[in-house]
């Protein structure tokens, strides 16, 4: 028989250093999809208080709601900027991080999402900046700051994650997540799940967040847009309602 110490002399097991470089990604990673990170994601609904407003959601819906929003509106809308900015910023393109912004910021018609994107995405920037201290957050930050840029929250992830050296695939799935936990954190605050079941929510998302980050993965600039206009409607009756929990 072995000796544990001729085991470990045959098989050495890897160390930490080896692995840095990823584990590193996969920090940044999850500190930025934390629901703690102070992005002003939790001040959102996606529509979905908009849907209960007006009775069009329940407890037993409310996952297929969140896998239509993910298939036609976040998957080819942001996760597809997200993806194009990405790219480009690695090339250092900042022209066409600047195009990837202004055409999703055309695609979004709710003012109030608009407004949302736009605030949360400065707001990751700005955080980003100080945190990680890479040049390229920075130029795009002052980008969006001279208002050359709108600063939508995926085009700005998109940046970050670029300028950390997170890869791209892994980068529009950590966003999608990031997304499903607000959107399931927003149906805990409305009584359609609980702590329990939102669980069962993000797991059974899990297939969808790897189909859309497949798909977002093979558009192009001119593919960006999304097609969810019943969730237009609900964000604009959300916009007028006389009571409200959420931004969007």
């Amino acid at each position: 028989m072995y000796s544990e110490e001729q085991s470990a002399e045959q098989h050495p097991l890897p160390t930490v250093g080896e692995h840095a470089p990823d584990l590193d990604r996969l920090l940044v990673s999850l500190q930025l999809t934390d629901s703690a990170f102070p992005s002003g994601f939790y001040t959102l609904s996606h529509s979905l208080e908009g849907f209960a407003q007006a009775g069009l959601v329940t407890p037993e819906t409310v996952g297929a709601l969140l896998h239509d929003l993910l298939r036609n509106g976040v998957g080819p809308s942001d996760a597809t900027a997200l993806a194009l900015a990405h790219r480009a910023a690695r090339a250092g393109a900042w022209e066409e991080v600047s195009a990837v912004d202004m055409r999703l910021h055309a695609t979004k018609l709710n003012r109030e999402m608009r407004q949302a994107a736009q605030r949360t995405g400065r707001q990751l920037l700005d955080l980003a900046a100080e945190i990680f201290g890479e040049p390229g957050i920075a130029q795009y930050q002052k980008t969006v700051s001279a208002r050359h840029a709108p600063g939508n929250q995926a085009v700005a992830a998109g940046v970050v994650y670029a300028c950390i050296g997170v890869p791209v695939g892994q980068a529009v799935a950590s966003d999608l997540f990031a997304f499903c936990a607000s959107f399931a954190g927003a149906a805990l605050r409305l009584r359609l799940t609980d702590h329990r079941r939102a669980q069962v929510l993000l797991r059974d998302t899990a297939h969808v967040i790897q189909e859309v980050t497949e798909e977002a993965l093979r558009r192009e600039l001119a593919d960006l847009g999304a097609t969810t206009f019943l969730a237009d409607a609900m964000s604009a009756r959300h916009e007028r309602a006389e009571a409200r929990l959420f931004a969007t």
